[in-house]
């Protein structure tokens, strides 16, 4: 290698070393001027002697092109999850079982990270792979993506040739710049850290992955060699000290205890920090630290013997309640929301919640200037819980409904035929008119991407369209016109409402709004009439056959129609090009009667794809887990509605055994 050459190697060395620094240790000593210029050097020499290419190099970290597809990848050693405890007392429990069969264990008790698990593979020094957890056999490749995660070594400081496991996370302050970046875009906020992780590190393309400043803790060995010379490791402990070693960023704040005192401790410690630290924690993994100990005890059927998850329960806090705004739905609804004084929960700042309908707060004496506890349904939803009267001041008020809509002015009345609602009887109420066009224009409607609410009140308020009809004339040149709108952006939501024409009638049937008819019963309406014409004379009687269609859907399906403004608008979509006949195939009879919930991420499909393969075997697939679920499909980072789910005890299966269940009923 020539003076050139050997320049190169020296800067990559530098870089690597001083990326260490920075992502790893949190501990710079140089700056980002420095290395930007370093990198800019290393950069220049490359593209001047491209013999002299590595693969390892800081530079390759992004510029990967843009995939059709993940390919499979199937894990060596199975990626199991752990079993959970939701109760010291369960820990307990557990600690008492490997006592009957180990003598004075010592556990490693770490946090849990809340994010995406992923292996990463080395050969000679060298990341050559990375992979989802997938089903725990199976998991995609997505090495390009976890190459602009900048705390994964390219090359390690020795040659070794292993396997290791971590958690891919998005830091919350990412998080919070990303959702006001996605705010002032008008586009839909992402609920939590852990799925804008999993979103992102799924990106077909690498160079929108690199945009979200993912990271991760490495917390496992999996197979390989950690020392040249063959050493093994006796514990877990030494296995992370020295991957740390070899330049991985391995979890914080673990310690090693023995007695069931000290892991509480530490629990409770760890649930007092989580407020505190850069990323999210569910829960607190327990795990026996030495690795012959773990060999003694074995693996179960899908979860070690040597440890468990303590899953913290849903956080909440106390917060007081500032004011209540009512909003408009686009069915009429008036929805009261707490303004609250902002307080972190669940990994987001809090500043409005859920209040459901006048009855909740009736019935809980909830009033303005209270101090109350909100927690997040689901982990995604902010709703307050209760209101703490014996902080009660003299300054609160109780909250009144308005008598007229807040948006249109127009009488309101109580429908307490309709879940307790309080409802605005204008049916072109511009609140109404507006929250229609978001759902006309929604991911499981027509799928319009790029025009969220902020898009939408900025068409409405520049009076270039007036219902869901009009998108389809509007212009490039019209777009770009509205602030904060460039040609690109214009054009790029031009070509979104375009391809909507082809959605078809099921989608079409859900985008537009009909009352009680949601994914399911607009699939089923679009089955059984074929086309939009056809669906406008339905009666009452005729709908009342179709399976799952009652007295009150059928009259909402039958009103909606009977309304000329709404046959005025499917006669605007029908001449605009959109289809208006039925393009789904008729459904196979092998999922008749079961009812499917779908939660994580899948090894191979979204979900959507997921729920596409479900429907189109018969099945049907709800957004909520009850005692009617007859399967919850569970892929990695699955969050409450698993939890829901075992403690009702749902079966819970994996993908793949999705598919074959397909495949073994049309072999019946």
């Amino acid at each position: 290698m020539n003076e050139i050459g050997e320049k190169m190697q020296k800067l990559r060395a530098k870089l690597l070393y001083h990326a260490k620094r920075y992502y790893v240790d949190d501990d710079p000593e140089i700056s980002d001027y420095e290395y930007d210029m370093m990198y800019a050097e290393l950069l220049k020499l490359e593209g001047e002697h491209p013999e002299f290419f590595d693969p390892a190099s800081p530079t390759q970290r992004v510029g990967g092109k843009a995939l059709d597809k993940f390919e499979k990848v199937t894990h060596t050693v199975q990626m199991n999850s752990l079993s959970d405890v939701f109760t010291f007392e369960e820990l307990e429990d557990f600690l008492a079982r490997v006592a009957e069969t180990v003598e004075a264990p010592v556990y490693s008790v770490e946090p849990k990270i809340d994010g995406l698990s992923v292996s990463l593979r080395y050969e000679n020094g060298v990341f050559v792979q990375g992979a989802t957890r997938g089903d725990g056999f199976t998991g995609e490749d997505v090495t390009q993506n976890l190459r602009t995660v900048f705390s994964i070594p390219m090359q390690l400081t020795e040659p070794l040739t292993l396997t290791v496991r971590g958690e891919v996370y998005m830091p919350r302050r990412v998080f919070e710049r990303l959702n006001r970046k996605r705010e002032e875009l008008g586009q839909a906020l992402l609920a939590n850290p852990r799925n804008a992780a999993a979103g992102s590190l799924r990106q077909l393309d690498p160079k929108i992955a690199a945009e979200r400043s993912l990271d991760i803790f490495v917390f496992n060995f999996q197979e390989g060699s950690l020392y040249l010379d063959g050493h093994a490791p006796a514990s877990h402990t030494e296995t992370l000290d020295r991957l740390a070693a070899l330049g991985f960023r391995v979890l914080e704040n673990r310690v090693q205890v023995g007695s069931a005192d000290e892991i509480i401790g530490h629990i409770q410690k760890l649930g007092e920090m989580r407020d505190n630290l850069a990323y999210d924690i569910d829960g607190v993994v327990v795990k026996i630290d030495d690795l012959s100990l773990r060999r003694r005890l074995g693996e179960g059927t899908n979860t070690p013997k040597w440890a468990v998850a303590y899953k913290f329960p849903p956080e909440q806090k106390q917060t007081k309640l500032e004011d209540v705004t009512v909003a408009v739905g686009r069915t009429g609804v008036l929805t009261p929301t707490a303004v609250l004084s902002p307080v972190r929960l669940a990994g987001t700042t809090v500043s409005r919640a859920t209040l459901h309908n006048l009855e909740f707060i009736r019935e809980r004496d909830i009033r303005i200037g209270d101090i109350v506890t909100v927690q997040k349904a689901g982990d995604i939803i902010p709703e307050v819980v209760r209101s703490h009267k014996e902080l009660r001041g003299a300054h609160t008020r109780e909250f009144h409904m308005p008598t007229n809509c807040p948006s249109c002015g127009e009488p309101v009345f109580y429908d307490a035929d309709e879940g307790a609602a309080t409802r605005c009887t204008n049916s072109r109420c511009p609140a109404q008119l507006s929250r229609g066009i978001e759902h006309f224009a929604s991911k499981d409607a027509m799928n319009i991407d790029g025009l969220g609410p902020q898009i939408v009140e900025a068409l409405l308020k520049n009076h270039l369209i007036s219902d869901a009809a009009d998108l389809y004339s509007l212009t490039a040149d019209e777009i770009a016109g509205m602030e904060r709108m460039g040609e690109k952006s214009a054009q790029n939501l031009i070509d979104a409402i375009e391809r909507s024409k082809s959605a078809g009638l099921e989608r079409l049937t859900y985008a537009l709004g009909i009352r009680n008819v949601g994914e399911v019963a607009a699939a089923a309406l679009a089955a059984h009439y074929g086309t939009l014409e056809a669906l406008q004379q339905a009666t009452v009687e005729e709908l009342c056959t179709i399976q799952d269609f009652g007295q009150i859907t059928a009259e909402c399906v039958v009103n909606f129609f009977s309304h000329p403004q709404n046959i005025e608008l499917c006669e605007r979509l029908s001449a605009a090009g959109l289809v208006t006949v039925a393009t789904a195939k008729p459904a196979d009879d092998l999922f008749q009667g079961l009812t499917f919930v779908l939660t994580g991420t899948l090894p191979t499909m979204t979900r959507d794809e997921a729920s596409e393969m479900i429907k189109a075997a018969g099945g049907k697939v709800s957004g909520s887990v009850s005692s009617k679920t007859s399967y919850v499909v569970a892929g990695e980072a699955a969050g409450s509605k698993l939890t829901k789910a075992q403690a009702l005890g749902v079966k819970v299966i994996d993908e793949e055994t999705l598919r074959k269940m397909i495949e073994e009923k049309r072999r019946e």
